[in-house]
């Protein structure tokens, strides 16, 4: 059953990566209209977490948000199918850097990095910035269940020479920083909501304490591997723009939570910026109300 689903979805997939972008954001807009105004996809989620996070704001700017985050939400779907398709040229005019130079001179001393990110603009294009850095990138990833599609967003996610790893396997990165001789780039998303089981630490995001992923710290801390923060400004529909801001120069000597912090932080200030480009989709607070004793706030 997986194979056949994949054979009747691939070749619209293929055809869409092959569309102009006049073409492509037409056909985003009309998903737009089926997915909100029609289907009204997720629209709950995100009502749910705007008002959870942006109680200052009107329900009238709320709603607003709302619209122009499913908007954006389509374009970066169909911006991720025509990566397949989009050329080596083309890319990097439509995702540029304010400040590479902060990761080419990490490069020079010989420093492993990591790309630490939120859902966040677009986090899909940001993987073709191995065509402009000398280090290996690797890419941490969830892995999908249907083993066709799973092999396709390698391959999508592979395109500009990215090995992709999943979460379970995440710790090779730790053998690979030991081993290899090349320098590395991990690329993580660093802002989803990890199992209430397996949280070390809690603290307070966009205003409500929750559980965060710490496993980027870790790999960062006991391997002196320098976390780097990726801020991605959308500039307007189809051109994004990043700038890096390195996170600790010695990670191993940071109090422990102090750079997921960091991370934390930062990305809060993008959100505040241009909340429309946020992933408002993801049950990103569903356990706020599970806080343990000692990570409640008064």
């Amino acid at each position: 059953m997986q194979l056949v689903v994949y054979l009747l979805v691939y070749p619209l997939l293929w055809l869409v990566s092959r569309l102009p972008f006049r073409v492509l954001y037409f056909l985003s807009d009309g998903i737009y209209i089926l997915l909100y105004h029609v289907i009204g996809y997720r629209k709950k989620v995100v009502r749910d977490n705007l008002e959870l996070v942006f109680p200052e704001k009107s329900e009238e700017e709320r709603l607003r948000l709302e619209k122009k985050f499913f908007r954006h939400m389509c374009d970066i779907f169909l911006e991720m199918i025509k990566t397949l398709g989009i050329s080596k040229e083309e890319i990097q005019k439509r995702f540029s850097y304010t400040n590479i130079d902060q990761l080419l001179n990490l490069e020079k001393e010989h420093k492993n990095t990591m790309l630490m990110l939120p859902h966040y603009a677009s986090w899909e294009w940001v993987l073709s910035l191995n065509i402009r850095i000398a280090s290996k990138g690797y890419g941490i990833y969830q892995k999908i269940q249907n083993k066709y599609f799973d092999k396709l967003v390698r391959r999508i996610r592979g395109k500009y020479n990215t090995t992709l790893i999943s979460t379970r396997e995440s710790r090779k990165i730790l053998q690979l920083a030991k081993e290899s001789n090349e320098l590395l780039m991990v690329g993580i998303i660093s802002d989803q909501s990890p199992m209430v089981s397996r949280a070390k630490y809690w603290t307070d995001f966009m205003g409500v304490v929750v559980p965060v992923h710490v496993g980027g710290e870790e790999i960062c801390k006991t391997n002196d591997i320098i976390p780097v923060y990726l801020k991605v400004e959308k500039k307007k529909r189809g051109y994004y723009e990043g700038t890096f801001k390195i996170l600790s120069e010695n990670p191993s000597e940071v109090e422990d939570y102090k750079i997921t912090d960091a991370f934390l932080r930062e990305t809060e200030k993008s959100i505040r910026e241009a909340p429309e480009y946020y992933f408002w989709t993801h049950k990103r607070w569903k356990h706020r109300n599970k806080v343990p004793k000692e990570f409640q706030q008064d």
